[in-house]
C-alpha cells in the first residue's frame, strides 16, 4: 500500500504531468472502471456458486413432491 508522503508524491506528479483539468476527469473514470470489475466480479461469483441461493419456485415445487402422502 501506499502510504501518506508516497501518495502524495504520487498525486503531485499526477498534477503536473495531466494538469488540473485532466484530473478531474481521470479520477472520474477510475471510479466507473472500478464499478464496473466490481459488478463484473460479483457476477462470476454467482455463476461460480449458484448452490448459495436457489430460487424459491423450484425450492418450493421440490418439497410438496417429496412428502409423503396421507
Amino acid at each position: 500500500m501506499l502510504a501518506g508522503q508516497d501518495l502524495i508524491v504520487v498525486l503531485a506528479i499526477a498534477l503536473l504531468l495531466l494538469g488540473p483539468k485532466q484530473l478531474p476527469g481521470l479520477a472520474k473514470g477510475l471510479g466507473q472502471s472500478i464499478r464496473e470489475f466490481k459488478k463484473g466480479a460479483e457476477g462470476l461469483i454467482e455463476e461460480a456458486n449458484p448452490s448459495a441461493e436457489p430460487p424459491k419456485a423450484e425450492a418450493g415445487a421440490g418439497e410438496e413432491s417429496n412428502k409423503p402422502k396421507a
